[in-house]
């Protein structure tokens, strides 16, 4: 099974020479089919002004799309290379750029469904909130680079099982459990304190990167003898005026994202819970789904959770998505498929891996979640999980699934009939590793 890019031993510990790339909306990319921006929405939550906003830049500045990434953030492809001025501008008046100078490291995902279901758990929205304000105002946050990551899980262990930088666990309405990457134990923090927990937690990340002699992006990469210890990050705490208590072997429970179809909410309230095949979305899908209360929470699994609706309602307003081309129910072939930019819009790419998806994926369904790769980086490839990796090269596509010797030089023709053999034999312990 291949592994995902992973970050570097700590025997082996990360030194660059130059700073963090990592695109933004005011850092544009340059890519085969024009600029990239990418624009950070913490928790995925959005307005409808914004939403309405960010669709029209997408129309006039860009090819008229609106692409999901693995943090719940959201990406403009195909702009001109002037118009970063003006997309400023329009992201400005969204909202969506309140300081300039941190619009790279509000890269903050929260557990989707957090006050919309029936599930009891606490609401970490306002977490969200006050962790953004928090780091936008804070002055050593602005070095952290783009990759860092927040997670804010409500208890159901969905986000917190993303490899987040700093994770946030409520534990009741009342405490939250602060871990960073790699960590066995935690702290337990107040409900109230713990977005300051968090932001205290970067910090202690940016002085260990800096005595560490590196320019360590995610915690770990982080050499050992700078591993961040639970012990200084809660005197940390303390100097901050936030208390803190150990938290021995503070392992998060494993949940799952949000499947796709109606999320019955207290009361007569209902959420919808959808998926962009590809994470990929016309400016017309986005504009339906902003339209029918005026409320997005983008997720980091490239879906759209739609709150506000009532139980009377849901049903016919998931119909209308699922004519529009959205995933709405789990039986969806295009469930548990995934994709990298491919051909024509990156240059490193074997093959337009996007339309070889389409053409295969009716032809190829099956319980294991299957990405398609351009090249050996597998940009967007799944977390937390197993799947069947097809590996575009010069010679054809490679295929590699649990349980099975990898085939190399797939022709084209015979990928479904190899496709939907990994996906359906693999067993499910396997799936499970």
């Amino acid at each position: 099974m291949p592994q995902p890019p992973s970050a570097a031993s700590r025997d082996e510990p990360v030194i660059r020479e130059r700073g963090d790339a990592c695109p933004g909306a005011l850092r544009l990319h340059s890519a085969d089919d024009g600029y990239l921006a990418r624009v950070r929405i913490p928790g995925g939550m959005l307005g409808a002004r914004a939403a309405g906003l960010l669709a029209d830049a997408a129309d006039r500045l860009g090819d008229g799309h609106i692409d999901l990434t693995s943090r719940g953030n959201a990406q403009l492809r195909g702009l001109g290379a002037s118009c970063g001025g003006e997309l400023a501008s329009v992201l400005a008046a969204s909202g969506l750029l309140p300081v300039a100078s941190h619009e790279r490291v509000r890269n903050i995902v929260a557990s989707p469904l957090s006050g919309l279901d029936r599930s009891g758990l606490p609401d970490v929205a306002p977490w969200v909130a006050e962790l953004d304000r928090l780091l936008c105002a804070d002055e050593e946050a602005v070095a952290l680079s783009g990759r860092f990551l927040f997670a804010l899980d409500d208890g159901r262990g969905d986000v917190s099982s993303l490899d987040a930088d700093v994770n946030l666990l409520a534990r009741g309405p009342g405490h939250a459990l602060l871990t960073t990457a790699g960590a066995r134990d935690g702290l337990r923090v107040s409900a109230t304190d713990a977005p300051r927990a968090a932001l205290v937690a970067a910090r202690y990340f940016l002085d260990a990167a800096r005595d560490a002699g590196t320019r360590a992006w995610r915690v770990a990469e982080l050499p050992a003898e700078q591993a961040l210890s639970v012990t200084e990050l809660g005197e940390r705490l303390t100097g901050a005026a936030v208390g803190s208590t150990v938290v021995d072997d503070a392992a998060a429970p494993r949940g799952a994202a949000p499947e796709p179809g109606v999320v019955e909410g207290p009361g007569r309230s209902a959420a919808l819970s959808v998926l962009a095949p590809l994470g990929r979305l016309t400016t017309a899908q986005w504009n339906l789904l902003a339209g029918l209360t005026g409320r997005l929470r983008l997720t980091p699994w490239r879906g759209v959770v739609v709150p506000g609706l009532t139980t009377a309602t849901a049903a016919d307003a998931l119909a209308v998505l699922a004519d529009a081309g959205l995933i709405t129910t789990p039986a969806d072939p295009w469930r548990s498929v995934t994709a990298c930019t491919g051909r024509p819009g990156c240059a490193r790419s074997h093959s337009d891996v996007r339309a070889d998806a389409r053409a295969v994926t009716a032809l190829a369904a099956g319980a294991l979640p299957v990405h398609w790769s351009g090249c050996e980086r597998r940009c967007g490839h799944p977390r937390g999980t197993a799947w069947a990796d097809v590996l575009a090269t010069p010679d054809g596509y490679d295929l590699r699934a649990p349980g099975h010797a990898p085939r190399h030089g797939v022709r084209p023709t015979d990928l479904p009939a190899a496709l939907r053999d990994a996906r359906h034999t693999t067993s499910h312990d396997a799936a499970k590793k």
